[in-house]
């Protein structure tokens, strides 16, 4: 009876400590929850257990509501472009940072505080590591199309340049709630990437076409000439007139009304004035940038259009012999 009460024993401990690699399904919900498990444990040595999982597709709204006050939230840059979002909850930020520092995770909620840069840099590497084995679970997985491929880019100070700086389309969420420290305190980790992802078809489309084809070697050629060209731009929020009197009183302190200006609706003009294109404020790696909408400038082709009017007319011929002496 000895026997088998403590075979029966032995034989839960073995399915609790299997519980969390079996749990959630196949895809991009069981991948990333290994995938964040092993990554805490590999490159910074923190005990993560992630106790629950849900992934959820929304709009970019409903997605900006789930951002939790004073959180660490890490951009990423994905295939073509394509930006996601990384969300530390404080709790999770703080057990990140105590067992860098420390050496282990304190008991209790930490204190509250904004993240810093220096927050940010001491999670890059734990999220870069994560979204790797994730990369790494998903080969052959259908998941890879939309959670492949992504990186640390930036880190923003707080959620309201999050509706600008992301496209508004519908997103797939995952949201984690976390064990830190062997139970020393509890968070949460949200990875929101975009649901109609490329990284699968980009990587096809790269497939499709063979190094040797016409279509190859006139790119890079094409690519050997533009990237040996210099372009100068101008980013314009806004223009505004004024006489000549008050530019010369303007100090500093002055305010100048600029009605017209808008973030979401950047120019990009060319030396000689032109519209080239229009994009909106954002953010990359820590500094000022400007995305690109597919929205063509219409007066791109103007000067060209003057300078052909103004064109001098070419001389009618000579009316032949015949008509001359007819008069």
């Amino acid at each position: 009876m000895a026997d088998s009460t403590s075979g029966s024993i032995l034989r839960k401990k073995l399915a609790a400590a299997r519980a969390p690699e079996t749990d959630g399904g196949p895809g991009a919900d069981r991948s990333w929850r290994l995938a964040l498990a092993r990554a805490a444990r590999d490159s910074i040595k923190l005990a993560l257990d992630v106790t629950a999982m849900t992934m959820r597709r929304m709009g970019l709204a409903e997605m900006l509501e789930l951002v939790p006050e004073r959180a660490l939230i890490a951009v990423l840059q994905g295939p073509a472009e394509s930006l996601g979002v990384l969300i530390f909850s404080p709790d999770m930020l703080a057990s990140v940072v105590e067992v860098q520092t420390i050496g282990k995770v304190n008991r209790g909620a930490p204190a509250p505080r904004k993240p810093t840069r220096t927050d940010a840099a001491m999670s890059a590497g734990l999220i870069d590591a994560a979204l790797e084995r994730l990369d790494i679970a998903l080969e052959d997985e259908a998941d890879l199309t939309w959670a492949g491929g992504f990186r640390y880019a930036s880190h923003l100070e707080d959620a309201r340049p999050l509706g600008l700086l992301l496209d508004d389309a519908d997103y797939k969420v995952l949201q984690a709630q976390v064990s830190l420290g062997l139970g020393q305190r509890t968070g949460q980790v949200i990875l929101a990437l975009p649901a109609e992802g490329c990284c699968a078809a980009s990587s096809q489309d790269d497939a499709d076409v063979p190094e040797t084809s016409p279509h190859h070697a006139f790119a890079e050629a094409l690519a050997e000439r533009v990237e040996g060209a210099a372009c100068t731009l101008m980013a314009t929020l806004a223009r505004l007139s004024l006489p000549l009197v008050e530019v010369t009183d303007l100090a500093e302190g002055t305010i100048l009304p600029l009605h017209t200006a808008s973030i979401d609706r950047i120019r990009l003009e060319a030396m000689d004035g032109r519209i080239l294109g229009e994009g909106r404020l954002g953010q990359n790696r820590g500094m000022r940038a400007v995305r690109l909408s597919e929205k063509a400038a219409q007066r791109a082709s103007q000067p060209a259009a003057r300078a052909t009017a103004v064109a001098p007319a070419v001389a009618p011929p000579d009316p032949p012999e015949t008509l001359r002496a007819a008069g």
